[in-house]
């Protein structure tokens, strides 16, 4: 018995491991059927729902050196989601999911090693997506050199505008020259 035990401790702290997050969620009173709804909508984050027995998570969660404040939050009925890499995904997908069926209640969680509370996760759930965030950061980061691109340019572009204006200023008298000559002829 001890060895499955630590069989299942083992393999839920690869889990965490690989996971930048754990959020803690009580599932209380959530149907089967909803359950999978929600493994499913959570698949398409690329994260997972798993319930352990809490003592496994608390272990788990000392072997992985996380804030003593996460054995807090493990009581009662508690599922873990981890996930590969977008939190807010994840986040999103818990928050819609309790939005739209009431159930599950967050608990709180850790992300990058730090304790989150259920507030904490609502607020990451509203962030926008990763792939929002990262073109909002190009943007910002390509802003400079459009700007340094412009005023390297500036000064060229007004020798240009001078010399046209000078040209078209040069041709003009001689066309003003040339028409009192064609009509004295």
């Amino acid at each position: 018995m001890k060895e499955e035990k630590s069989i299942l401790i083992d393999h839920l702290l690869e889990k965490v491991n690989a996971s930048p997050f754990l959020f803690v969620v009580d599932y209380t009173g959530l149907t089967v059927d909803k359950f999978e709804v929600l493994r499913k909508r959570l698949q398409e984050a690329k994260a997972e729902l798993h319930v352990y027995k809490n003592t496994f998570v608390k272990k788990a969660a000392e072997r992985a050196g996380y804030p003593e404040e996460i054995s807090s939050i493990l009581t009662g009925q508690s599922a873990v989601v981890t996930g590969e890499k977008d939190v807010c995904a994840a986040a999103k997908v818990m928050k819609t999911f309790a939005d739209e069926f009431k159930k599950p209640a967050m608990k709180g969680g850790i992300m990058d090693g730090k304790f989150l509370d259920a507030d904490g996760i609502k607020v990451l759930a509203d962030l926008p997506s990763r792939e929002v965030l990262l073109a909002t950061l190009l943007g910002l980061l390509q802003t400079p050199a459009q700007q340094l691109v412009r005023l390297l340019n500036e000064p060229a572009a007004s020798l240009a505008r001078v010399l046209q204006a000078k040209a078209d200023s040069a041709g003009a008298p001689a066309e003003a020259a040339a028409a009192p000559a064609e009509a004295a002829a």
